[in-house]
């Protein structure tokens, strides 16, 4: 006969983490509620553990305002420890971050599309990314033109950030990849931005050298000099009138004077 030990130990190793049970509430406290799940171990739901049903957003504070002693509720196995089975209302995710590794082919569901790629749920916390050139081998220029929202389909895993929590994923990885010239002929033909440069034969002008300060100088004094002659004309003019009637003046007091002698 086997020993109560011995017993446990037995039916501790056919519990797993995930695993679902219809537990029936046998007593409650401060700290959590005992469930009977059918096993030889209580089952022990602790109060962080406890979701109310119809805001599964808020709180729980006092474990009586949600469930009841011989309340039966759904629970999910959180860890198998040597005297009791630890429980949760939160249904756990089908993948655990630290299950998530790279080469790993995983099976999902496209949620998301975006310009830049496709995102896939996974059953992880966040769904994973598949770039838009790891689509295919082809060429695709935006992720619709190949996979809708809903599609189901099988990637691998390339880079796991557990920091930042990214998944970054591969279609291509899994597909067989084409050969050279086959998907050298299905890529198009990138246009060239650049435009066809216009020769225009402009014609050659006569470069005429700046005009030194002493040619500036000179051209202004040549200026006024040129403004300047009628007035230098008038003034030689007048100084001649002047000079000959000064003469004139001259010799009629030269001709008075010598009649008188």
């Amino acid at each position: 006969m086997e020993s109560p030990i011995e017993q446990t130990s037995t039916v501790q190793t056919s519990l797993k983490p995930k695993q679902k049970f219809e537990g029936k509430v046998m007593k409650t406290s401060l700290q959590g509620a005992i469930l009977d799940i059918g096993e030889k171990v209580p089952g022990f739901l602790h109060i962080s553990q406890v979701i109310n049903i119809g805001n599964p957003d808020a709180v729980v504070k006092n474990l009586e305002d949600v469930i009841k002693v011989g309340d039966t509720v759904s629970v999910w196995v959180r860890r198998v420890l040597k005297d009791h089975v630890e429980l949760t209302m939160r249904e756990p995710l089908g993948l655990e971050w630290r299950e998530i590794q790279p080469e790993m082919v995983l099976h999902g569901k496209i949620v998301r599309l975006e310009t830049f790629g496709v995102f896939v749920e996974l059953g992880a916390e966040r769904p994973g990314l598949v770039h838009v050139s790891e689509i295919s081998h082809n060429y695709v220029k935006v992720p619709a033109e190949v996979v809708r929202i809903g599609d189901e389909v099988d990637v691998k895993v390339l880079e796991v950030d557990r920091r930042k929590k990214q998944i970054k994923l591969s279609m291509k990885a899994l597909q067989e990849a084409p050969e050279p010239e086959e998907a050298e002929q299905k890529r198009p033909a990138r246009k060239s931005k650049a435009k066809k440069e216009v020769e225009v034969e402009t014609p050659v002008e006569e470069v005429i050298p700046d005009p030194t300060f002493m040619e500036i100088a000179l051209r202004q004094a040549m200026d006024r000099a040129e403004k300047r002659k009628p007035q230098t004309a008038n003034r030689i003019k007048r100084a001649k009138d002047l000079e000959s009637e000064q003469d004139d003046i001259f010799d009629r007091t030269l001709k008075g004077k010598q009649n008188q002698d």
